[in-house]
């Protein structure tokens, strides 16, 4: 090779990372968690239109002519209301590529929000100022907190009747042990509501409805500005400054590398319903969230500046496009640059793939990209070769950690009364299988061929049924288990042979062809394992590395 061949190589290989480096600098990545009815949806579409990503947000539940959502894309999403599936909308702000990871708030669906916050690496953490901290948001907090997420709070609802602003900080302080700091302070609320003052310039933005679905109008004033009096009530303003300079004086001060370790929660106050706050909340956001970060793997961290292309898949879809019953692996991109075509080796099977046509996601929508980097979440084409957790890379090999399986707690044999149906019954247990919509299990007896459902909620069971008919043509029928706790046996099917017979449960083998336990309720777990005290039981699957589940 010639010197002048050399120096070329050397100059497109420092040009090539600078571009790495300037991608990863300019994306962010962020999910957003919350109790069903806070505002998440509504907030969802606000920052879309916030972004230009589209031109009038849509409303949960539609009213004549008013646009549905981009989020809720689902048939049954639509009918109910509700958040059934997590989807990946990436849009442009201001030379920033945001990839926003929409998650199910119904607790029903927890498992799928559990997954999508393995891909994200900022939270966003949505209240209702009239409930303040609610179950859902706690249980989904201390998942972001295992993972040391850094959590950004958007306190929604302020033009309706609410708690006090430094209530909610001391229940946010207290139950989660999470320190505030307040980017903005509300002035008054309800009715009463006037906008808030931005703490770090000491600036008013004043409250004025918007048009349903466009963009608010904000009128910025500094405190020292005449203006102010006449549009905003003395005592109002009184009561936020002192409650500000209350929080200057006690309150946590602003330190960005505790907000980094999800110790330290930056606050906003706004309203989603009328596009109030949004845009600020917005922009903070793009200044203080982490920008992709390494991801733990069997070599250790994972930089996202190492030139190696590496990615794991944490969510499959089916029939996202029903008219080609297509079905999708979600890739959250680690390192390195993805490159339409490129070939990756597949961890778990030693394979070599070439990944053609990978799609940007946004909601139901897609389109063909032809690169990605770090933070972004794309689309691959999966005809049965990805499970939730496989590591795709290029280089050396690697492996990033799996993600679990939590304990279900509501169990139903699934029957097909249509035998002459049963191919497409087959196929869509196991595509929902595959997609981690649902959990599940077998009988041990084998000539019981029907599948035992096994879910967190009711409501992941319905739309199981629901599913089969609309998208597989299939009708099914349930018959509920009397079973509410599964545990899986630590040592395999060997350490219940040791064990010998156990009384008060049921065995089960999972889709991996493991030992699971399903007890009635605690009383009866417990017992066995006094009975038993070498017995070791989990309520989290173990990872699976290597293996191909068992199809139906």
């Amino acid at each position: 090779m010639t010197k002048s061949n050399e120096n070329s190589r050397t100059e497109e290989a420092i040009i090539s990372q600078s571009n790495l480096t300037q991608a990863v600098a300019n994306r962010r990545n962020f999910a957003i968690i919350s109790h069903p009815d806070a505002g998440k949806t509504t907030l969802t579409e606000k920052l879309l239109l916030y972004g230009g990503a589209i031109q009038q947000a849509g409303a949960v539940k539609a009213r004549g002519e008013q646009r549905k959502v981009t989020s809720d894309w689902m048939e049954l999403e639509k009918q109910r209301g509700i958040s059934i599936t997590s989807t990946v909308l990436q849009f442009d702000y201001f030379n920033n590529i945001i990839n926003l990871l929409d998650t199910p708030g119904h607790q029903d669906f927890s498992e799928d929000t559990y997954r999508t916050l393995a891909a994200a690496d900022n939270a966003v953490m949505l209240e209702d100022a009239a409930k303040g901290l609610e179950p859902q948001t706690r249980k989904l907090f201390e998942v972001c907190r295992l993972r040391k997420i850094p959590i950004f709070t958007f306190i929604n609802k302020m033009d309706r009747p609410g708690q006090e602003p430094l209530y909610l900080l001391d229940e946010i302080e207290s139950e989660l042990e999470l320190l505030t700091w307040p980017v903005n302070w509300p002035i008054g609320s309800g009715e009463l509501f006037r906008g808030v003052i931005d703490r770090r310039t000491r600036d008013i933005m004043l409250y004025s409805r918007a048009e349903r679905g466009k963009q608010a109008k904000e009128y910025q004033l500094g405190l020292d500005d005449p203006k102010v009096k006449d549009l905003v009530e003395d005592e109002l303003l009184e009561k936020a400054l002192e409650e500000l300079e209350l929080l200057d004086t006690a309150g946590t001060e602003m330190d960005q590398d505790l907000i980094k370790a999800g110790e330290l929660t930056p606050v906003f106050f706004g309203s989603a319903m009328t596009n109030f706050g949004v845009r600020p909340f917005l922009d903070a956001f793009l200044e203080m969230a982490q920008t992709p970060a390494p991801r733990i793997s069997n070599l250790g961290l994972v930089d996202p500046l190492q030139k190696n292309f590496s990615g794991f898949v944490f969510k499959l879809q089916a029939n996202m496009d029903p008219k080609h019953r297509d079905r999708v692996a979600f890739l959250r991109v680690c390192s390195g640059r993805f490159e339409k075509d490129m070939t990756v080796c597949h961890a778990r099977t030693g394979k070599s793939i070439k990944l053609s046509r990978p799609q940007k996601l946004f909601g139901q929508d897609r389109a063909v990209v032809d690169d990605a980097y770090p933070g972004d979440v794309i689309g691959l084409n999966n005809p049965g070769m990805f499970s939730i957790g496989d590591t795709l890379y290029t280089g050396t090999r690697l492996e990033f950690e799996g993600i679990p399986c939590f304990s279900p707690e509501i169990f139903s044999w699934l029957r097909n009364p249509n035998p002459s149906s049963f191919k497409n019954f087959r196929k869509g247990v196991n595509q929902l299988r595959e997609e981690g919509a649902i959990q599940i299990l077998y009988d041990v007896d084998e000539s019981k061929r029907d599948p035992i459902l096994a879910a967190v909620g009711q409501l992941q069971l319905e739309v199981v049924q629901y599913r089969l008919e609309s998208e597989y043509g299939v009708q099914s029928r349930l018959e509920p288990m009397s079973f509410q706790v599964a545990r899986w046996v630590n040592g395999g099917w060997k350490t219940l042979e040791n064990l010998g017979r156990v009384f008060n449960c049921k065995i089960v083998r999972d889709s991996w062809a493991r030992p699971v336990l399903l007890f009635k309720n605690d009383w009866n777990l417990n017992q066995l394992l006094e009975d038993h005290p070498e017995l070791s039981l989990s309520a989290v699957a173990p990872v699976v590395s290597g293996v191909e589940p068992i199809s139906l």
